[in-house]
């Protein structure tokens, strides 16, 4: 048959019948995340995470410097969220979060095809510097995803060292803080002292990321922030990945990001991605100390 003829060729028709079924795949599998959220509780729904729906508590907490070794009620400083804008389609939210004294945090969650992307812009609009160290943005509850209660969720959930991906379960850990239950996984330009008053494994970690593996092997969920102070595994079946402040000065702002990977099984890849998406994460900001 001529290139020329009106009638297509049957591998042209078979191509364009592959293509509409791969986008119809994408479609399905990304295009349907959706993001709703009430009193504190960020959920997305998705048909390929198990129960359907990912629940996080946003945004959990700020806290100020030298926490370890402090109760938690005297670290952590209130603040009071209120949603501004929800399109329509459940892909974007956009809030405002004040903290005390004078601080204002615009803040916005984005569906992308692979995750979820958080931006935040921090201004300190007093006149006094703000002695805020880190801050949770994102308490991420993943026993629907991990099919896995708090005494086993931690072999299935992993962080990067420098001996590459190590599960929870095998990280050196200890048990002794101000708070039982519960780690701390700390990159070596973290301060011990600033961290969250639970317990801290002994071996750094190399990088952003903390992540699980979903119950059928199918899945990684994985949380990562462009300036980690610390990665958490929680006490409510949950991870964390925090990012660093270190302070505002009076009318200073800075702008963070943090990032939630929905991805299929394949830890190199998601490396491969985090790299990408935070290539200053290949060496993490040194504290000088206080």
């Amino acid at each position: 048959m001529s290139l020329l003829s009106s009638q297509p060729a049957p591998w042209f028709l078979q191509g364009l019948r592959a293509i509409a079924l791969l986008l119809l795949c994408l479609r399905s599998t990304y295009a349907a995340s959706t993001l709703s959220w009430t009193n504190t509780l960020l959920t997305v729904t998705h048909p390929k995470l198990p129960s359907g729906r990912l629940d996080i508590w946003y945004l959990e907490a700020f806290c100020r410097s030298g926490g370890h070794d402090r109760s938690w009620d005297k670290t952590r400083v209130p603040h009071r969220t209120e949603l501004l804008q929800a399109t329509p389609d459940g892909s974007e939210l956009r809030f405002r979060t004040l903290v005390p004294p004078n601080v204002e945090v615009f803040h916005e969650v984005i569906v992308r095809d692979d995750g979820l992307d958080f931006n935040f812009l921090l201004t300190n609009r007093g006149t006094q510097e703000w002695n805020i160290q880190w801050f949770q943005p994102a308490c991420v509850r993943v026993a629907a995803f991990t099919g896995c209660d708090q005494f086993s969720y931690t072999r299935r959930s992993f962080v990067f060292t420098p001996k590459g991906l190590t599960l929870l379960s095998d990280m050196e850990r200890t048990t002794r803080a101000l708070y039982t239950g519960g780690q701390v996984f700390l990159p070596q330009s973290s301060r011990e002292t600033d961290a969250n008053p639970r317990p801290v494994a002994r071996n750094p970690v190399k990088n952003g990321l903390i992540g699980c593996f979903s119950a059928d092997d199918q899945w990684i969920l994985a949380i990562a922030s462009d300036r980690t102070f610390e990665l958490f595994e929680g006490v409510y079946v949950c991870l964390h990945s925090d990012p660093l402040i270190d302070g505002l000065k009076p009318g200073e702002s800075k702008r963070l990001r943090q990032k939630i990977y929905i991805l299929p099984n394949d830890p190199d890849a998601l490396l491969r991605r985090h790299r990408i998406d935070f290539p200053e994460s290949k060496s993490l900001p040194t504290l000088q100390p206080k």
